[in-house]
């Protein structure tokens, strides 16, 4: 039987196409969508259980493959077959994640799968920048309660102009790259890098790719009209039914005892305790029985009324949990050159968060190698964010790195990287280990790796500082109160979660998600000026701290020297097998990598001994010494033969100083002069075309007094019988 396909083509602004496919795959999915972009292809399946799972949350698994047969290649490793997904991949899994969650009901707890795989590549296009639109389409065409469409978009500026979906050698020419989801009438995420950009231009970002957006959610729902899936959302059941009752004795009993503690502005320990205090309280009236029927309701209804009365606290008193005003920032130090042993620390402390940042030197064999089926290279400035269990007091099983861990270290890498001279010699690795955490660990792992890379003599181009915004909005009354530094309480309770990280003169990164629909320009706007203040508070504090790269590296800190050499000599350092550089990297305890460019090899030379790097450096020279006429050289004697000696200026180079330029008197023995071992100054006159060397002690000798040079003797021409008469007083008499 033929398929019945249905399809919709989005035009963007420059021509290109997206074209949406449903009815001709996965038709067993609840619904399942084909995006082609150019010869892109991406398949998005959606299954959700009838029945609910055994838990109190919705359990969303968002997954992006790609496969390594879309573009015509083998997955590498042992076992060929796609194994454990790529960072870009989980990176690719957390945007589109985070912009559909929040539009599912809160009540709604089925298992719900959405797949997403990458089956044909195309170099020109991005395929993460089209899972958001698949992964929607796919919803659309199903029952499943969900609040969309939603797309989403990459933009970025190239010499001023913006461009929806650029390729990626456009993205390479960018100053501004930004990752926006968003529905019909709001902006729900967004995330990005920028070299420096000013507030204005990232809002300008935002608009382009919004409007593009709604184009593609109108796409979705004109699909799901054509064919024929516009559903009434399925019936669910999953949690008890409201008691109304229940849920107005929970507020009036609990309501002011939450405010009060709120308006208090107590410690993280202190208010955690008093809030399970008054809910304790609330439950003592009720017997084990009741208790038994209505504790989940008592713990819904409460955290309800505790949410209420904390976010009508900020907007009525103006006073946050930890007794802060609306701009304040928590109280900051810093401290650098923390661990002796590492080539550069800082811890970075701001109220009950803290993370202390490494630094790590390497060659070019430690860049972080990237071979996916959309990104093959290199990264030789990289960060790893860790999160363990004790920094919120707690114990907890550790499965491996997190989703989380992976999306934190990535933007604080983006923050960082545009900061790094293009001309650092050295593989960086930049690794935030987490202590303490109360909100905006990723934006603390920005400022103490800014100060790590100083301290450890990276010549940043200017600090980078970071800093997580917040909102309490009413969506009744309007009232809003923007939130700087927000704590980890008041990312649960708050409207948006907005970090931003930038020098003093722009934005480098951000990253944004927002839970409430139809945010403003006008709120967004606040947020981002906001921002750049508490920025700039912060950067102060950095650079008291420390400001400016130190200009020595620490004293176990490695030494790198890059050396020249042409490429013909590279196979002479490496040796058959590499036993050439594997005995010269042993002798001189040093690391040797060694690249071959277009017309030249690139030589690295790394290492904490000076001593070593020069032995190192000094071998390499005389494996690709090349001598030039006219240079002068300390040799030394190697043979000795009856017309003169062999000296070796070199290793395994020497060349023939004749008897007669040994010295300017007449030398009737080479033995009267020189000696097997022997040291002698002498300079090259002539290299032949076979490469052998003619040498002089005599030409670097003062002239006796009165000395003449004979005259060079000019060729003779041919005689009668052919050829120079040099050449003929060497043949044999002709008998006549």
């Amino acid at each position: 039987m033929i398929p019945q396909v249905f399809s919709k083509t989005i035009t963007l602004a420059d021509g290109r196409t997206i074209s949406i496919e449903t009815g001709k795959l996965a038709k067993q999915a609840d619904g399942s969508v084909v995006v082609r972009m150019g010869d892109a292809m991406l398949l998005a399946t959606v299954v959700s259980n009838k029945h609910a799972a055994p838990v109190d949350f919705l359990p969303l698994t968002v997954d992006y493959r790609e496969k390594f047969a879309a573009a015509g290649r083998f997955p590498g490793g042992f076992l060929k077959r796609e194994a454990r997904p790529s960072d870009g991949e989980i990176l690719t899994m957390r945007l589109v994640d985070r912009v559909l969650r929040p539009l599912f009901p809160s009540d709604y707890h089925s298992e719900t799968q959405i797949m997403i795989q990458l089956m044909s590549h195309d170099k020109d296009v991005m395929p993460d920048a089209l899972a958001g639109l698949a992964a929607s389409a796919a919803l659309s065409l199903t029952d499943i309660p969900f609040a969309g469409p939603i797309s989403e978009v990459r933009v970025a500026r190239v010499e001023g102009e913006f461009i929806v979906n650029p390729s990626k050698a456009q993205l390479e020419l960018a100053d501004l790259e930004l990752m926006v989801g968003a529905s019909l009438d709001s902006v729900a995420m967004v995330e990005g890098e920028m070299l420096e950009v000013s507030e204005e231009v990232m809002l300008e970002g935002i608009k382009v790719a919004h409007e593009a957006i709604k184009i593609q959610c109108q796409a979705q729902i004109d699909l799901a009209t054509e064919a024929g899936r516009v559903l009434e959302p399925r019936e669910y059941s999953h949690e008890e039914a409201d008691n109304e009752e229940l849920r107005a004795e929970v507020k009036a009993a609990c309501y002011d005892d939450c405010y009060a503690i709120a308006k208090k502005g107590t410690g993280k320990q202190e208010r955690t305790e008093a809030f399970a205090a008054v809910k304790e309280g609330f439950k003592e009236k009720y017997n084990e029985e009741e208790l038994a029927e209505k504790s989940n309701l008592i713990s819904k209804y409460y955290k309800e009324t505790m949410k209420d009365a904390v976010r009508e606290c900020v907007l009525n008193e103006g006073i946050r949990l930890d007794g802060r005003a609306t701009t304040e920032i928590r109280d900051i130090w810093c401290e650098t050159n923390y661990l002796p042993s590492v080539h550069g620390s800082a811890i970075f402390t701001r109220g009950e968060t803290q993370a202390l940042a490494t630094v790590t030197f390497g060659t070019k064999l430690d860049a972080n190698r990237l071979d996916s089926v959309t990104t093959q290279g290199e990264e030789k400035f990289y960060l790893h964010y860790n999160f363990p269990p004790f920094s919120t007091g707690e114990a907890r099983p550790i499965r491996g790195v997190s989703r989380r861990e992976i999306g934190h270290g990535n933007l604080a890498q983006r923050a960082l990287k545009s900061m790094i001279p293009a001309d650092c010699p050295y593989t960086v690795r930049v690794v935030s280990e987490i202590l303490e955490s109360n909100g905006s660990s990723s934006m603390a792992t920005v400022c103490s790796g800014t100060m790590a890379l100083m301290d450890a003599g990276v010549k940043m181009t200017k600090p980078v500082s970071g800093i997580a915004m917040g909102l309490i909005l009413n969506e009744e009354t309007g009232k809003f109160a923007v939130l700087s530094d927000i704590l980890g309480d008041e990312d649960h309770l708050g409207d948006m979660d907005f970090k931003v990280t930038g020098t003093v003169d722009g934005i480098t990164a951000c990253q944004m998600d927002i839970k409430v629909k139809g945010l403003s320009y006008e709120i967004l706007t606040k947020a981002l000026l906001q921002a750049r203040d508490g920025r700039l508070h912060i950067m102060e504090k950095i650079v008291e701290t420390i400001a400016e790269p130190r200009q020595e590296l620490k004293a176990n800190a490695p030494k790198i020297v890059i050396v020249e050499v042409a490429k013909d000599f590279i196979g002479a350092i490496i040796g058959p097998g590499g036993k050439v550089i594997q005995a010269l990297q042993k002798d001189t305890e040093t690391s040797i990598t060694i690249e071959e460019m277009e017309d030249h090899g690139r030589v690295e030379i790394l290492g904490t001994n000076q001593d070593g790097i020069d032995a190192a450096i000094e071998a390499i020279k005389n494996i690709t010494f090349i001598p030039t006429v006219g240079d002068t050289f300390e040799g030394e004697v190697k043979n000795i033969l009856e017309f003169g000696a062999f000296v070796e200026i070199a290793p395994g180079t020497d060349g023939l100083l004749h008897i007669s330029e040994i010295a300017y008197e007449r030398v009737n023995k080479v033995e009267d002069k020189l000696n097997i071992g022997d040291k002698v100054m002498v300079k090259l006159l002539e290299k032949d075309n076979r490469g052998k060397l003619k040498l002089s002690a005599k030409a670097l000798l003062e002239k006796p007094e009165g000395w003449v040079d004979r005259p060079a003797r000019p060729p003779r021409s041919n005689d009668r019988r052919g050829g120079d008469r040099r050449d003929n007083r060497d043949r044999k008499p002709r008998r006549d």
